[in-house]
């Protein structure tokens, strides 16, 4: 393990790891990345695109899914070159403030993502609750600035964390535990006292995946109980029908994000393989399965995407 002398942080260097353990297998292993990205990429870039030239789809729910499409996009590019640099290339090598800028746009669209989805459940409960004015509550207008808002606040929970992190200095080893930079994982390198650095870390948790999660579950309770008050069974399955998108949209961001807690924090004798890959699925995931599930799930989407497909297919 390489060690260095304590270092500016402009000047330092880290290294990235792939698969620990089965460096050997990086060609093979990266195959399956590579069509996950692929997927990831096409399949968000074509529900966006669906939606965009759709007019069908101009409406609230979609608009929230386009949302989520383009900070699905972002997160799958956010770690795409340095990944399949390590797989295909051994490009293990990343300045710090290339490597804070990586961690900025992972982080920026992981709390995006977590905005989005609870503006979705909002979306969804005025929809069933109140559906005579669903569309006068949720106006283009105000769809605009809950997007505005949620990139606001994404931006203003990263500043204080990327300033924290310009302080630090690095003395000790700079091999990283990950293929891309991870907040924690650069955190723990350092030798200077990181305690301000871990709370402010914590608290940011909290108040975005810890807070929307629990506004989450609170919108579906109050939608379960409008659901549960409608007198016809089968208006009832119908109402129902039009959340289970959206709630497969919310266990493929927090399982993986469980998952990895729970891995980190009870896992230590595992494998360092094993934290690599559930490191890897938390982020890779949500932006591979979205797109399957709202194509599968949603059929105004589904329509929408095989249209498009027929009619490119068509031209060619």
């Amino acid at each position: 393990m390489s060690t260095f002398q304590n270092t500016t942080s402009s000047s330092i260097i880290f290294l990235l790891t792939g698969v620990p353990g089965l460096e050997a297998f990086h060609a093979w292993i990266s195959i399956p990345f590579c069509f996950v990205y692929i997927t990831a990429l096409s399949g968000n870039s074509l529900i966006l695109f669906a939606i965009v030239t759709q007019p069908s789809l101009h409406e609230p729910m979609y608009y929230f899914l386009s949302m989520l499409s383009t900070t699905d996009l972002g997160l799958s590019i956010s770690t795409l070159v340095t990944m399949l640099g390590i797989f295909w290339f051994d490009a293990r090598k990343i300045s710090f403030n290339a490597c804070l800028s990586q961690m900025f746009f992972i982080q920026l669209f992981t709390v995006m993502e977590s905005s989005v989805l609870l503006a979705m459940s909002f979306d969804r409960f005025v929809a069933i609750s109140n559906p005579l004015r669903y569309a006068s509550i949720l106006t283009d207008l105000k769809i605009a600035q809950i997007g505005v808002a949620i990139v606001t606040r994404g931006t203003l929970i990263q500043i204080p964390m990327q300033v924290l992190l310009k302080r630090l200095s690095f003395c000790h080893s700079h091999v990283l535990h990950h293929s891309y930079c991870f907040h924690p994982d650069v955190m723990k390198l350092s030798c200077t006292d990181t305690r301000i650095n871990s709370a402010v870390g914590l608290t940011a948790l909290i108040t975005t995946a810890g807070v929307d999660s629990i506004f989450i579950l609170l919108s579906y309770v109050l939608i379960i109980k409008t659901v549960l008050s409608i007198a016809s069974p089968e208006e009832r399955k119908k109402a129902f029908s039009t959340c289970i998108s959206h709630i497969g949209a919310v266990a493929v961001f927090y399982i993986p994000l469980i998952s990895l807690s729970f891995v980190h924090r009870f896992g230590k004798q595992a494998p360092p393989y094993v934290h690599t890959l559930i490191a890897n699925a938390y982020l890779l995931m949500p932006p591979v399965m979205n797109p399957i599930i709202y194509s599968v799930k949603t059929k105004q989407i589904r329509r929408a995407v095989l249209k498009l497909l027929h009619s490119s297919a068509a031209k060619n």
